[in-house]
């Protein structure tokens, strides 16, 4: 048997600490299947851990990037977060020493992730990032691996599974956004201050990671489009229902004759895709490649335990001595792809709007869609609730047919500034394919 591989552990939150219980548990597995022990011979943390812990044996450091330059560790693992700072300075210390490093850090990989594919590559330094996208779901390893033999065309999922579980529980048990949000927050699965999440910016980060993977493009995190789930209501999940429809925040990255679009926002998905079938706090992907057509991961996108199994993957991957670029291919092919603008979007549009209660309200909205040449492909007029009514506006549905961003936005502007409709427009861009 190979000699041990001696881990570097940096942050003990609860990934860090469910690493280290899941590596004590399956030891004998571990080393069957990468054919050397694995032991956690130094850590860093805010702080020292107690004896009860059981690390009174292993070195402590109070700084990352000195146990980084440590010669205790073959392997450094950083589980700290956070795209500046501690994690980066660390990540760039172990790397330019050459060693291995394994992390989690979605938001590090997006803003840094070529400079650290340079770095990795010059001194032969591997870096994996299971972790990072998907939390226990290989879609890296997919993408990185298993699809070389595909020219993939799209990439979509859901990235993020606070955002999943709100919509899920707003739409089957018919609650607010602002009660699902305080939920979340109770069980843990959204943090105080929810913004990062249910604004769309966790699921960006993590897109531009996959984009980059799937196109072999320099990974490029402010091309991604954002918008999140905060405007989403009730009214929007009862119409998605009746016309057939779920609500998911997805980020989606494609090819397109302008070139790769990434975009992450609310979505109606049509109720048989896979995507929309994923409910609660699970993550998805759906990935389109030439050769394997279309297939889909699903699992848990977060936690200890699902997040220790990706970060135990890498290492075992390391002890087999298995070594790839860490973006699939050199770092020096990666291509600046084209940014799309989301002006350039072509698809069906959801549309709710607080139509003025007169004649010939609709007729007015409906000229300023002709004058655009969008077509729609369905009406739906409610009865107005009591305040609605009370304000003179009744609230209208419209589901378009194929057309682009910027023809929607415009159209709907104008529709506005005729004081046709009263409040601002609520749009939700449609994905007729079937993930």
């Amino acid at each position: 048997m190979e000699k041990p591989l001696r881990l570097g552990v940096a942050g003990l939150g609860v990934v860090g600490t469910s690493l280290i219980q899941l590596l004590q548990r399956r030891q004998a597995e571990f080393i069957a299947r990468a054919g050397c022990e694995c032991v956690l011979t130094a850590y860093s943390a805010r702080r020292k851990r107690d004896a009860t812990a059981g690390l009174e044996q292993v070195r402590f450091f109070e700084n990352a990037a000195a146990m980084a330059a440590s010669a205790d560790i073959d392997v450094f693992v950083e589980l700290i977060g956070g795209a500046d700072g501690a994690a980066f300075e660390a990540v760039k210390a172990a790397l330019a020493r050459g060693l291995p490093v394994v992390s989690a850090n979605k938001a590090m990989l997006a803003a840094h992730g070529l400079r650290l594919a340079n770095l990795s590559e010059s001194h032969r330094a591997p870096l994996y990032y299971e972790a990072a996208v998907g939390g226990g779901i290989p879609v890296v390893k997919t993408l990185r691996e298993s699809l070389a033999g595909n020219t993939i065309q799209r990439v979509a999922g859901i990235l993020n599974g606070t955002c999943n579980y709100i919509l899920s529980r707003m739409e089957t048990e018919k609650l607010t956004f602002d009660v699902c949000l305080a939920e979340a927050q109770r069980l843990g699965y959204a943090e105080a201050d929810p913004t990062f999440d249910i604004g769309g910016f966790d699921t960006a980060h993590k897109l531009a990671i996959l984009a980059s993977l799937a196109f072999g493009s320099k990974i490029d995190a402010a091309a991604v489009s954002v918008e999140g789930i905060e405007s989403i209501t009730l009214a929007d999940l009862a119409a998605a229902d009746e016309l057939g429809f779920r609500i998911k925040l997805l980020g989606v990255a494609e090819r397109t004759p302008h070139g790769i679009e990434q975009r992450v926002h609310p979505t109606m998905v049509s109720k048989s895709a896979p995507l929309a079938q994923t409910m609660g706090v699970l993550n998805a992907v759906s990935i389109d490649g030439d050769a394997v057509g279309e297939l889909t991961l699903v699992g848990p996108g977060a936690g200890g335990d699902a997040t220790a199994s990706a970060v135990a993957a890498d290492i075992a991957d390391i002890a087999r001595g298995t070594r790839l670029p860490t973006f699939g291919r050199p770092a020096a092919t990666l291509v600046d792809a084209d940014r799309v603008p989301m002006q350039r979007h072509e698809g069906g549009y959801y549309v709710r709007l607080a139509v003025a209660d007169r004649p010939g309200a609709m007729g007015a909205i409906a000229a300023r869609f002709g004058e655009r040449m969008i077509s729609l492909e369905a009406i739906m007029q409610k009865r107005a609730p009591k305040e609605s009514a009370a304000s003179g506006v009744v609230p209208v549905v419209l589901m378009t047919h194929g057309t682009t961003e910027a023809s929607i936005r415009d159209a709907l502007a104008h529709a506005v500034e005729d004081g046709v409709v009263r409040e601002k427009p609520q749009v939700i861009r449609i994905e007729r394919e079937a993930f």
